[in-house]
């Protein structure tokens, strides 16, 4: 079904919760798919999740009392590369979480869709698309951490904050917006150095599941113009990974003082 036209940022912030949704990805895609216009600012947040979703078909657990939310964002044809919303709605995170827990150390972006407490997962982002619809979902361990075998994971409320889910969802809603409206006036270039700058430190040893090359290990180097990760092998070389998972290796150095981008 053609999709209608749908108008970009600004839209004035609706919240919409449900009690227990399968998925709020899964829903606004199917609403997308349906034909209805996802306008941006339009934020779909679950107390509970049945069969929410992350990267590569994972489950990820429902977590009462965490932050489960989706919202959509309309392309036009002339704009940046969708994959780079993965990396802005990284950014509104960082943004949300530091100021709900301001000086919380060792908050790391990790390419391409989580955020890092050392390394211990906080938060992850799940992109899919639809025509032109972009749906974004993000799951945040507010009040609990999910058993994720093979991986490391941690909520805010064992690291001392304890922040409402209502309260994070207009705080995330919020950083959101900006981050967004400044993708859609065309600063990316400004957001990808903000990225790096919140990112896990060039040079931190990364092991990647690359779908072209397998099992990589190499020195993170930071990402590319398209939002592309770059990988330097221990032979000098500098390999792009468009897609893959990417782990630590031993803790990230402690990057520069963040910058205020």
């Amino acid at each position: 079904m053609r999709q209608p036209r749908c108008s970009t940022w600004p839209e004035p912030l609706l919240l919409e919760y449900v009690k227990e949704i399968p998925s709020t990805n899964a829903a606004l895609v199917a609403r997308a798919g349906g034909g209805d216009c996802l306008l941006e600012g339009h934020w779909l947040i679950a107390d509970r999740q049945s069969a929410g979703r992350g990267r590569s078909g994972r489950v990820w657990s429902d977590g009462f009392g965490n932050f489960m939310g989706s919202t959509a964002v309309q392309l036009a044809s002339h704009e940046t590369a969708p994959q780079t919303l993965a990396l802005v709605a990284g950014l509104a995170l960082w943004d949300a979480v530091s100021s709900m827990a301001p000086g919380l150390p060792g908050l790391y972006l990790k390419w391409p869709n989580d955020l890092l407490v050392g390394q211990a997962k906080l938060a992850g982002i799940l992109l899919e698309r639809v025509g032109q619809t972009v749906v974004v979902g993000i799951g945040v361990n507010l009040a609990a951490a999910p058993d994720v075998p093979g991986r490391q994971t941690v909520s805010l409320a064992a690291l001392g904050h304890a922040i409402a889910r209502d309260a994070f969802a207009a705080a995330l809603a919020s950083a959101w917006a900006a981050r967004l409206g400044a993708w859609h006036a065309g600063q990316w270039p400004i957001l990808r150095s903000a990225w790096e700058e919140r990112a896990v430190p060039r040079g931190t040893l990364v092991s990647v599941n690359d779908r072209d090359h397998g099992m990589i290990m190499g020195a993170f180097a930071g990402i590319d113009a398209d939002g592309v990760a770059q990988l330097r092998l221990a032979d000098g070389r500098t390999l792009a990974i468009h897609a893959g998972d990417v782990d630590l290796v031993g803790d990230p150095t402690p990057p520069a003082a963040q910058g205020d981008a």
